[in-house]
């Protein structure tokens, strides 16, 4: 059988203790009153006792109410642990979908910048093919305007054999 704890003073006290079923019995008793009118007529060792006894009961109410609100201080820690642990699990959501997305988005600028590359490589052949043409093109021009000018100066006298041998430098 669990040991029985003196009554206490506060029957709200008491109440709220019966409600949640913190270790009293079924009926606790409530400090009756008439018995402290009664001691003051006992003799000084009977006062003595009951003073004792009295502040027993002061100390064990103490201890009771403290350990309720050890209890109810530990259920608030854990509520705001859970709290905080359920919030902190969202912000990793968050963050997680968030790094989804970027990673998507990455993924598709290294594909585009790819593709930026491929063509600025696909350009520069192209431009340096059209520097070749230009090149032999610039060239089949001089060389025409030197035949064109040694033909010029071959009917009109010497000279042209100078010229033909220029052009044929340039080819």
């Amino acid at each position: 059988m669990a040991p029985q704890l003196p009554p206490l003073c506060d029957p709200a006290l008491e109440a709220f203790l019966a409600d949640i079923g913190f270790g009293l019995g079924p009926d606790p008793t409530p400090l009756d009153l008439t018995t402290t009118t009664t001691m003051a007529a006992t003799p000084p060792e009977e006062e003595t006792s009951a003073s004792a006894s009295a502040a027993a009961a002061g100390e064990a109410e103490r201890r009771l109410r403290r350990k309720i609100s050890n209890r109810e201080s530990a259920r608030r820690s854990r509520a705001r642990k859970q709290r905080h642990l359920e919030e902190l699990r969202a912000r990793s959501a968050k963050l997680r979908a968030g790094n989804r997305e970027l990673a998507a988005r990455l993924r598709g600028v290294q594909a585009r910048a790819a593709l930026v590359r491929l063509t600025n490589a696909r350009l520069r052949a192209e431009a340096g093919a059209l520097g070749r043409r230009l090149a032999a093109a610039r060239r089949a021009i001089a060389l025409r305007q030197i035949y064109a000018a040694a033909s010029a100066a071959g009917t009109s006298g010497g000279g042209g054999f100078e010229l033909q041998a220029l052009a044929s430098l340039i080819v």
